[in-house]
């Protein structure tokens, strides 16, 4: 009985081995140029997206953009502790108030482009003229400072606001 399962489970599976290499060899000659255009357009887009950064928001002194939302674990702290000390330029965008971000909004486009899908609330990127933005995602030191561990979120808000003179 044992053996005439592990037969059906082994089907059920799908392709393995060598069928599936034989599979990818033969597909290879069309993935590997649709693979080249995904990377040719991503990079693209991301060369175009900080380039339009620059034109339009480093002549206005704007660096900055911060995402948070309305959570109760960090929306006090953010709005008494880190809004207050951002530059009077920062973009701000609210996740919680999502649906009412403009689809035009390079605020948007950034966030969008750089979040994620991963620890993307809250959220910082600060612009870096000459080399890619830096992110600093904050939910995990959140978490950990609702736990007790109040010292990485401090670091990592240090580190930020260090960022942000430096740029």
């Amino acid at each position: 009985m044992y053996e005439n399962q592990s037969t059906k489970a082994e089907r059920k599976r799908g392709l393995s081995g060598w069928p599936a290499l034989v599979l990818l060899l033969l597909l290879s000659p069309l993935l590997v140029p649709l693979i080249i255009v995904v990377v040719v357009a991503w990079v693209t887009g991301a060369l175009a997206l900080h380039l339009l950064t620059l034109i339009i928001w480093l002549p206005a002194g704007r660096r900055v953009l911060f995402v948070y939302s309305n959570s109760p674990v960090w929306k006090p702290h953010i709005e008494a502790e880190v809004l207050p000390r951002l530059p009077s330029t920062a973009a701000v965008l609210n996740w919680s108030e999502r649906s009412e971000w403009s689809r035009r909004s390079l605020s948007v486009w950034l966030f969008r482009f750089y979040a994620g899908n991963r620890e993307y609330n809250p959220l910082a990127i600060v612009i870096r003229p000459w080399r890619g933005p830096k992110l600093f995602r904050f939910w995990r030191a959140f978490r950990d400072s609702k736990h007790g561990k109040v010292e990485p979120l401090r670091a990592l808000e240090a580190s930020f606001f260090q960022s942000i003179a430096a740029s």
